[in-house]
């Protein structure tokens, strides 16, 4: 956060100093261009780091990451948002960490990680039974017993189009 808001400051103090040296060459133009200029370059610079923030984590991701869910969100303080929406969140299935259980190959324990713009970066466990189309959070007090009982929690449906169930459960 603490490098955005330096680099909003270099691309404001830039665009400012852009104008200020384009007034002193042709005399003309009016004293409220530098400031305007300064605030145009800091707004775009803002926009610009909010619709691409998406893009920039998920280029750094390792490709066994992949993502499985997207939140778009539109927000009143910035009414641009309600014509195109900003990527604030999204949930990341980790293939490294993917568990069979022994007894029923049909149910997987998947590691999902949940990215949200300015927050920390949140590590969860998913059972996913692909055989039943359904999944179940693991939480504290909730367990998958020797047998692939899910013990302590509730299994959920999954949707016919979800995301988190179609990469759990294809092979490879």
């Amino acid at each position: 956060m603490a490098f955005e808001l330096i680099a909003a400051l270099i691309a404001a103090a830039t665009v400012g100093l852009l104008a200020w040296a384009l007034r002193r060459w042709r005399p003309g133009l009016p004293s409220w261009t530098v400031p305007f200029a300064a605030a145009m370059g800091l707004i775009t610079f803002t926009i610009w780091s909010e619709y691409n923030w998406f893009s920039r984590v998920t280029a750094e991701l390792p490709p066994e990451l992949e993502v499985v869910a997207v939140q778009n969100e539109a927000m009143p303080l910035r009414p641009w948002t309600y014509l195109a929406p900003i990527k604030m969140r999204f949930v990341a299935l980790d293939h490294r960490k993917t568990l069979v259980h022994p007894q029923k190959a049909g149910l997987r324990m998947v590691t999902l990680y949940s990215f949200a713009r300015w927050k920390s970066v949140a590590e969860g466990l998913m059972a996913v039974d692909c055989a039943g189309q359904r999944q179940a959070l693991i939480v504290e007090g909730v367990e998958i017993t020797a047998e692939g009982e899910l013990v302590g929690g509730d299994w959920l449906p999954a949707a016919a189009e979800d995301q988190v169930q179609a990469a759990a459960c294809k092979e490879g």
